[in-house]
């Protein structure tokens, strides 16, 4: 007998955070320039920023990682929640399909909302979902925004994982077209390139999660449940500060609101992140990691932390707001620099 809904869920909390992270990180690859004659007051730069039409106090936020799994997700979320709550930051919950399936798994995701009542808070679902599942998804938890999740390889290497993917286009045009809130897809960890984001548009989404390669490795992740892994596939994917690089031209273009998320270890990256395009970035791998190991106070002291590591960013290129660090310079070298230099042209 396999394993339940439940189980799974805690399977891929363990798996999540024991696998090995890549050794190299994109972000690194990444240099804003650095400005010696800033103008500005530490104590008066300000985090608020636009991803849209959502006002978001603060460009960081918990991205989608726990729901379902019972009473330890419950906790889990609890504590996510809390402290997206009181450091002002949204937050994402895990894919709701395993509680629009069953109301028994309910409890796990609208504790978000029970502990964040007044916060920004993303509903999720994945891409087999239609509209009444996507609307059941937003009313359980008085969604700000509905995140869609992609994750075709993620599904190809889970033993019980989905292998038909015809309705997803359908599925995610519909959603858009019908529902009232900002409707977000988001990759879980293999990137976006420009001709995925081009076609996302013209399907009607404006908001994207480029959900990049080099943070939780949901191949890696799904091959530890497997007797006989892919493991071919352990680096797929398009990592996220190449991915925010690809966006950069059709964001100019089109009125698309970009999210960067995977691999974001620190507020440094985070800043780079907003450098290279995007509104806000989510983090979730990393918080969840310190909550688990460290407990809740340590998470609350990372999430300031990571305030402060953006400010002084600011600070060091002269912006007063994220909107200005959005237009700031930056330098490109290294791998994400040859991947530039030969995807120019195509």
């Amino acid at each position: 007998m396999g394993l339940s809904r439940s189980e799974r869920k805690l399977d891929h909390i363990r798996h999540a955070l024991g696998h090995e992270r890549d050794v190299y990180n994109h972000f690194d690859d990444i240099d804003i320039v650095h400005q010696s004659l800033t103008e500005l007051n530490f104590d008066q730069l300000h985090l608020r920023t636009n991803l849209g039409e959502l006002q978001l106090s603060s460009p960081i936020f918990v991205n989608a990682m726990t729901g379902g799994g019972g009473q330890r997700t419950l906790e889990i979320n609890k504590n996510l929640a809390k402290a997206a709550a009181e450091s002002g930051i949204g937050m994402a919950v895990g894919s709701q399909m395993a509680a629009i399936r069953d109301p028994h798994e309910r409890p796990s995701y609208e504790i978000v909302r029970k502990e964040n009542p007044e916060g920004i808070v993303f509903a999720n679902v994945g891409s087999e979902a239609d509209y009444e599942q996507a609307q059941m998804a937003i009313d359980m938890i008085r969604a700000d925004a509905l995140q869609i999740h992609v994750n075709t390889l993620q599904e190809l290497i889970m033993p019980e994982g989905d292998r038909d993917f015809r309705e997803r286009l359908h599925n995610i045009e519909s959603i858009c077209r019908k529902v009232e809130v900002p409707v977000i897809v988001k990759e879980v960890g293999y990137g976006m390139s420009k001709e995925t984001i081009k076609q996302l548009y013209d399907l009607g989404v404006s908001y994207m999660d480029v959900g990049g390669r080099g943070g939780t490795n949901f191949s890696k992740v799904e091959n530890m449940r497997r007797e006989k892994p892919f493991a071919s596939f352990d680096n797929w994917g398009i990592p996220t500060p190449i991915s925010l690089l690809e966006s950069r031209e059709l964001v100019e273009q089109l009125n698309i609101h970009i999210i960067g998320s995977g691999g974001i270890r620190n507020g440094l990256d985070g800043a780079k992140a907003i450098a290279l395009g995007a509104n806000c970035f989510g983090m979730a791998g990393s918080l969840l990691r310190v909550l688990v190991e460290k407990g809740y106070e340590e998470l609350a002291s990372e999430i300031q932390h990571i305030h402060k590591e953006i400010k002084m960013v600011m600070m060091l290129t002269n912006s007063q707001s994220v909107s200005e660090l959005r237009k700031k310079p930056f330098v490109v070298h290294g791998e994400s620099k040859t991947w530039l230099d030969q995807r120019a042209d195509q």
